[in-house]
């Protein structure tokens, strides 16, 4: 997808540009929009610069390995939040790599300790959660929330669910280029 003379944010911006173009999966945004209404969110909560970058870059796992999104949606879990935080770990810290890493594992914690959570995932939500392992037990919602970046993780997954408004006009990726930069620098 890339070479070692690529600029990783121009890599990101391609992605955004021409795979997030898709549909996202049963919702009525795109993958990119979906993504950009999220990181809009974090910035608006005022969450540190690499939590907004976390929130922006949740979703690129769907767009790599032999698994897609697509997948996801015939019920085979792409483990997206895996695929992704690994790519993004050869450029950015762990600040923003395990949030992403932890997004899917925070629907399922909230899904188990919030019963008004899971009542307000939209259906394509509601069927990935199935797909991805349904509720957490009691016993791995008390495992997953001692994880570092948990709650990194549970405040990205609420903006996550919050990301699907048809009617929203987010920032676009170019006005996130000089926080990504900046982590970038913080992983080197």
């Amino acid at each position: 997808m890339e070479d070692a003379v690529t600029d990783p944010i121009d890599v990101l911006a391609n992605l955004f540009a021409h795979e997030g173009s898709r549909d996202y999966f049963g919702e009525a945004v795109s993958q990119s929009a979906h993504m950009l209404q999220a990181a809009a969110l974090a910035r608006a909560a005022g969450a540190p610069a690499a939590l907004v970058a976390a929130a922006l870059l949740h979703d690129v796992g769907h767009f790599l390995g032999p698994v897609s999104g697509d997948d996801l949606m015939k019920g085979t879990d792409c483990r997206h939040s895996e695929a992704g935080a690994v790519w993004l770990s050869a450029w950015f810290p762990a600040a923003v790599t395990e949030p992403v890493r932890l997004h899917v594992a925070a629907k399922r914690y909230l899904c188990a300790v919030e019963l008004t959570y899971l009542a307000e995932l939209s259906s394509a939500s509601l069927y990935t959660l199935t797909v991805q392992g349904g509720p957490m037990t009691r016993a791995e919602a008390g495992t997953f929330i001692n994880l570092p970046y948990a709650a990194d993780a549970v405040a990205l997954r609420r903006w996550d669910e919050a990301s699907k408004d048809p009617l929203a006009t987010p920032a676009p990726f170019e006005d996130y280029r000089h926080l990504l930069l900046g982590l970038l620098a913080v992983a080197a």
